[in-house]
């Protein structure tokens, strides 16, 4: 008799998971807690909940790498895999969408009539007077070197995993990771050394909120896709990467050149166009 449970088809038919369930009740622990935290308590329900999501994501991800191992994600799982990827760092195009359109209107309406609060708080005037803004030629452009230079090692590790060279997959992986690592250092010396914050109460006003908001989060960005790349390291260093079936290394090297571009941008839109009225003001 013909097994009624053979598959004949190419998807991927997952496993009964517990961490659906396990990750939602970790979210869920996770967002309470910040509440609770935001109101003045102890930070702990908050921290238990960020445990419990990175235990879930961990595990979760550990039964994709499995599976993937066993044969399950064949060429249409694979295609479909890569598109859930760009869909979401297109989704990750849109979230920064937000944090340009909230620095473009305020600086280009800084003088908006309707605008009351905000031209109390820019006097017309963008960059507001009284704010000193960074040097972008400077620590800026720093960063943008070293960004620039690991979206080239990247690269270099991709090429190298085509042609079967597990040397320069594994350097160009530990550049990039170090890379990462120094541009994260870099810009947590320069947030130390702002001559502006982030809210009102500690001196701060609408420019240190968009300011810190788009870059903060690129920064966070750069840290996920650090970790990303630590982690196809240490996969690289097993040899689980071969030339024709190496997705996971792949969206991470597409998420590093994603951050590599929406960083060029920054660098041109808030620290080169944004400290322009400061020179202007001071030219005249």
């Amino acid at each position: 008799m013909a097994d009624s449970h053979a598959k004949n088809h190419d998807y991927h038919l997952v496993d009964p998971s517990p961490w659906p369930v396990v990750g939602s009740v970790s979210a869920f622990i996770l967002a309470v807690g910040a509440i609770i935290w935001m109101h003045g308590s102890a930070p702990w329900v908050a921290l238990v909940g960020l445990a419990l999501v990175l235990y879930t994501m961990f595990m979760w991800w550990r039964d994709v790498i499995k599976e993937s191992h066993k044969g399950d994600h064949t060429e249409i799982v694979s295609l479909h895999l890569r598109y859930g990827m760009l869909l979401f760092i297109a989704s990750e195009v849109m979230f920064f969408v937000a944090w340009f359109w909230a620095f473009f209107d305020a600086s280009l309406f800084s003088g908006d009539a309707m605008q009351a609060a905000r031209f109390e708080a820019t006097a017309g005037v963008w960059p507001p007077k009284g704010i000193e803004v960074f040097d972008p030629w400077h620590l800026p452009l720093i960063n943008t070197l070293i960004l620039l230079t690991s979206g080239t090692t990247v690269t270099w590790a991709h090429h190298a995993l085509l042609n079967n060279d597990r040397k320069g997959l594994k350097w160009g992986l530990a550049l990039t990771v170090g890379l990462g690592l120094i541009f994260t250092a870099v810009q947590a010396y320069e947030y130390a050394h702002a001559a502006f914050a982030f809210n009102r109460d500690n001196g701060g006003n609408i420019y240190g909120s968009t300011f810190f908001m788009a870059t903060g989060f690129h920064g966070f960005h750069v840290i996920v896709g650090t970790l990303f790349l630590i982690v196809c390291l240490f996969r690289a260093l097993k040899g689980h990467f071969r030339p024709e079936k190496h997705f996971g290394f792949e969206a991470a090297a597409w998420y590093w050149h994603f951050v590599d571009v929406v960083w060029l941008f920054l660098f041109a839109c808030i620290y080169v166009w944004g400290s322009a009225g400061v020179q202007f003001a001071a030219e005249h």
